[in-house]
């Protein structure tokens, strides 16, 4: 601890909640199902470009694919 003839105020004294309650977190239950929900529907994508990158390969096939990838790239540049 600062000695009190330094002149700075100790740590104690410089935040002090408002309200006893202010201390305890509250999460609401439903909190956890909606970052849930939120992580497999981003999972779900993923997996779905995955898969439909992989339907154009073996569809096309890697040289049709790739020319394919460039073309929207420059198109967009």
């Amino acid at each position: 601890m600062l000695a009190a003839s330094s002149g700075r105020p100790y740590l104690r004294d410089m935040a002090r909640p408002l309200s006893p309650q202010q201390d305890a977190v509250s999460v609401s239950p439903s909190s956890g199902g909606i970052r849930s929900a939120v992580a497999w529907g981003g999972a779900g994508l993923g997996a779905m470009a995955m898969v439909g990158a992989l339907a154009l390969w073996f569809h096309y096939g890697t040289t049709v694919f790739f020319e394919m990838i460039a073309s929207g790239i420059s198109a967009c540049f």
